[in-house]
C-alpha cells in the first residue's frame, strides 16, 4: 500500500487521493525544478526531458508499438546481476527468471497456530482467522536461528484486507467501498483478525526446499486485538488516554502494517501506515476541537466498518483512540509471550518502513517514509549506542533519541531538522509528547520538503548511500495544489522516482547530506514521461511506481513495485534489479513478475544470498471501475487456481536451481 497501500481500485484510491499536507510548503518538484533547470540547460539535456502534465492512453499505446519494433539496447558494461531477464507483461500466474524456482511457502488462511481450522472461505470466523496466516502479506524479515541462513524466523506484516475478494456474495453489484462498508459484524471481526502480522519458523532441507515448521514454539499471530504497550515520550499523555485505558499506556492491536525492519538485536519493527481507514464518524470529527489535527491524518476515512461495531473506532465515543495508532511497533519474535511495544519516540505518521543501520559511532539510525502525497522523509537517531554483545541492553533503546525530518535544497544539499520541544519554530507544542503525537503538524512548521509519496527508505551498508522510494504523485498541478511551472520536471508524477542520499562524512547521524535523483521512473520510450533509465535498460527492464526495496548480501539494490498494470504501464508489478554504480548506473532488469492485480512487497534475502522471500499481495484485484473484481470474478485465482477458492495473498520463496546465490 501502499497511499492507499496501492489499493488501485478507484473507489479506495479516491479515499487517499487528496493530500493532507498544506499547499504552502515547498514540494520536492519545486526543489528538483530549481536544481535541474540549471544543470540540464548546462548539459543541453533540457530539450529532451520535457515533461507534459499528463500522459494520454493514445501516447502510451503508440509508445508500446514503437518499443515492439525497436531493438533492445545493448549492455554498456557487464551487469553485476547475473540472470536472464524475463518478459514484462501481465497474466494469471507469477513468473521468475530462468534457472530459478519460485514456490509458494504459505497462503492466506493456512495454519500458523495449533487449532487453526482448515481454510474455508464459505465460513470465515474471527477465532479461526486469529490462528491462520493473515491477509495481504507485506513486509518480510528473516531472523536467523543460531546464525544460520537455512533456518530462521520469518516475520511478516498483514497490511489490510480485500474483503470483496475474500468473502462470497458481498460485492456483486456494488462498488468495493460500498461492499466493505456494509460488512456484517462476523465478517468485519474476521477481517480484524486477518490484519497484524505472523511469526513463522522456516527451514530449508538438504534438497534445498523451504517449509514452515509445524508446531513451532515460535509461531505467533499478532492481530488488531493483540494487547500492546505504549512507551516513550508520548506514553501516558492526556491525548493518549481513553475510557478503556485511562493510563494511556495500553492499546489493543496494530493495523495497516506496511513495511518494516529487523534490528541487529533480533527484534521486528512493524509500521502502521493508513490507520485512518479504520476510524468512523466524520460528523463527530468535524465538530471536535481536534478536527484540524485529525484532518491532517485523514481521520476518519470510514473505509472499514469497525466503528459500527466497536466503540474504540468511533471518534465520537473514543476521540483519542486514533492517537494510539500510526506508530512503529517493536516485537520480539524470539519470545512468543512478549508484549509488542509501540515506540512513540519515532513519531506518528503513515509509516511505510523502518529500514535501519548501526552508525559508525554505535548509535542506531532508522529511516522512515510517510506514505502520502506531499508528506515527508524522516530519520530517528537513538541517544544510546547499540550493544551488539548484550541483546537485553537494547530492550528500550528506541524510547530515547531524536526524530528528524528532511529538507531537500535546490543546490543538491539537504538538512535533517530536529523535531524537538523548544525549537523556535515549534513553540506551539508544549511538550515532546505533543510533537510526536502530531508529527506531521510539527514537520509542517519546520518547512520540511513535501515529497511524492515517500515509501521505503533503505540504507546500503556496503556504500553508505540511502535510497528513498517516491512512488508517485498525480496531484501535483491539480486544482487546489501548487501549479507546476515551466521548470518543474514532473508536475504529474505518475510513475515515481528514486532519490539517493549521501550522508555527510558517511555519518548517518549527521545533520547534513547530499542528494541526487537516482532515477526517474516510467517508460523511457515516451519523451513526455521523462524517465532516465540507463540506455542499457531493455524494453522489459523499466518500471514505474517504486515501493519497497532491498539490499542483498552483495550490496545490490532491488526494487519492488506497486501500481503497474495493463492499463497504466502494460505490465504487472514485480521485482527489478537496479544498478547504482559505474557505467551501468540506472540499468534495471526484471527478475520476478506478479500475477494479475497483485503488488510486489517485502523482498527479503537470507544472509547467504541464496534465498529470496517475496510477498505477493492482493492478487485478483481489478482497476476497471466498470467491472470490479469480486470473490466471484477475480482477475486471477492465483495461487490455487480453483474456481471455488478466492485468490490468496502468499509468500513466495525463490531459490536457484541446483543451489547458489541469487543473480550471482
Amino acid at each position: 500500500m501502499t497511499s492507499a497501500p496501492h489499493i488501485p481500485n478507484p473507489d479506495f484510491d479516491a479515499a487517499e487521493d487528496t493530500p493532507s499536507s498544506p499547499a504552502s510548503a515547498p514540494t520536492l518538484g519545486d526543489v528538483i525544478a530549481a536544481r535541474y533547470s540549471r544543470r540540464d540547460l548546462m548539459r543541453g539535456a533540457l530539450a529532451t526531458a520535457v515533461i507534459t502534465t499528463s500522459v494520454s492512453p493514445l501516447a502510451l499505446m503508440a509508445a508500446r508499438e514503437a518499443r515492439a519494433q525497436a531493438p533492445a539496447p545493448g549492455s554498456l558494461a557487464a551487469s553485476p546481476f547475473n540472470f536472464a531477464e524475463i518478459a514484462a507483461g501481465s497474466d494469471k500466474d507469477h513468473h521468475v527468471a530462468e534457472g530459478y524456482d519460485a514456490k509458494v511457502l504459505i497462503r492466506w488462511g493456512d495454519k500458523v497456530l495449533d487449532g487453526a481450522p482448515a481454510f474455508d472461505p464459505a465460513s470465515p470466523s474471527a477465532d479461526g482467522q486469529a490462528r491462520q496466516f493473515g491477509y495481504n502479506n507485506d513486509f518480510i524479515g528473516f531472523i536467523p536461528l543460531d546464525g544460520r541462513s537455512d533456518h530462521g524466523l520469518l516475520v511478516i506484516n498483514h497490511e489490510y484486507t480485500n474483503d470483496e475478494l475474500m468473502y462470497p456474495g458481498i460485492a456483486t453489484g456494488k462498488t468495493r467501498m460500498d461492499a466493505v462498508r456494509a460488512l456484517p459484524q462476523n465478517l468485519a471481526d474476521a477481517s480484524m483478525q486477518a490484519h497484524g502480522g505472523s511469526v513463522l519458523e522456516v527451514k530449508r532441507d538438504v534438497a534445498g526446499a523451504w517449509s514452515v515448521v509445524g508446531g513451532s514454539a515460535y509461531a505467533r499471530r499478532i492481530t488488531a486485538t493483540t494487547p500492546m504497550t505504549i512507551s516513550g515520550p508520548a506514553a501516558g499523555h492526556a491525548l493518549m488516554q481513553t475510557p478503556s485505558d485511562p493510563t494511556g499506556t495500553r492499546v489493543l492491536g496494530m493495523v495497516n502494517n506496511c513495511a518494516g525492519g529487523v534490528t541487529p538485536w533480533g527484534t521486528w519493527l512493524t509500521c502502521e501506515e493508513n490507520f485512518n481507514f479504520y476510524f468512523w464518524n466524520k460528523v463527530a470529527a468535524d465538530a471536535s476541537r481536534y478536527s484540524f489535527a485529525m484532518s491532517r491524518y485523514g481521520i476518519p476515512e470510514q473505509v472499514y466498518p469497525w466503528g459500527r461495531f466497536h466503540d474504540r473506532f468511533d471518534v465520537a465515543k473514543e476521540p483519542f483512540e486514533c492517537n494510539r495508532f500510526g506508530w512503529v511497533v517493536e516485537i520480539d519474535p524470539m519470545d512468543p509471550k512478549s508484549v509488542p511495544v509501540k515506540r512513540t519516540a519515532m513519531g506518528r505518521f503513515k509509516h511505510e518502513g523502518a529500514a535501519n543501520v548501526v552508525n559508525g559511532d554505535g548509535r542506531f539510525v532508522v529511516y522512515q517514509g510517510d506514505d502520502q502525497r506531499f508528506d515527508y522523509v524522516y530519520k530517528f537517531v537513538t541517544a544510546a549506542k547499540v550493544d551488539m554483545k548484550n541483546r537485553a541492553a537494547n530492550r528500550d533503546i528506541l524510547d530515547t533519541g531524536t526524530l528528524y525530518v528532511a529538507r531537500f535544497d535546490a543546490d543538491g544539499r539537504g538538512e535533517w531538522m530536529p523535531l524537538i520541544v523548544g525549537h523556535e519554530k515549534l513553540s506551539g507544542f508544549a511538550t515532546q509528547a505533543e510533537i510526536l503525537i502530531h508529527t506531521r503538524l510539527a514537520a509542517d512548521a519546520l518547512g520540511a520538503t513535501r515529497m511524492d509519496r515517500p515509501e521505503d527508505v533503505e540504507a546500503n551498508p556496503a556504500t553508505g548511500k540511502v535510497y528513498v522510494m517516491l512512488t508517485n504523485n498525480n496531484r501535483r498541478g491539480q486544482p487546489g495544489e501548487r501549479d507546476p511551472d515551466a521548470a518543474n520536471p514532473r508536475p504529474d508524477n505518475r510513475f515515481g522516482h528514486i532519490i539517493e542520499i549521501t550522508p555527510d562524512g558517511g555519518d548517518h547521524a549527521a545533520p547534513g547530506f547530499a542528494w541526487e535523483i537516482m532515477l526517474k521512473c516510467g517508460d523511457p520510450a515516451l519523451a513526455e514521461v521523462g524517465a532516465t533509465f540507463n540506455a542499457a535498460t531493455t524494453k522489459d527492464g523499466w518500471f514505474g511506481m517504486p515501493d519497497n526495496c532491498a539490499i542483498d548480501a552483495e550490496g545490490r539494490l532491488w526494487i519492488a513495485t506497486d501500481g503497474n498494470s495493463p492499463q497504466d504501464t502494460g505490465r504487472a508489478d514485480g521485482l527489478w534489479s537496479l544498478e547504482t554504480e559505474g557505467e551501468g548506473r540506472g540499468t534495471s532488469k526484471l527478475f520476478f513478475r506478479c500475477p494479475n492485480g497483485a503488488e510486489m512487497c517485502g523482498p527479503c534475502f537470507t544472509p547467504d544470498g541464496e534465498t529470496l522471500f517475496l510477498a505477493v499481495q492482493h492478487p485478483g484485484e481489478s482497476e476497471d471501475k466498470s467491472n470490479p473484481a469480486t470473490f466471484e470474478t477475480p482477475t486471477t485465482r492465483w495461487p490455487d487456481f480453483n474456481d471455488a477458492t478466492p485468490p490468496r495473498p502468499s509468500v513466495v520463496v525463490v531459490t536457484k536451481k541446483g543451489g547458489g546465490k541469487i543473480a550471482v
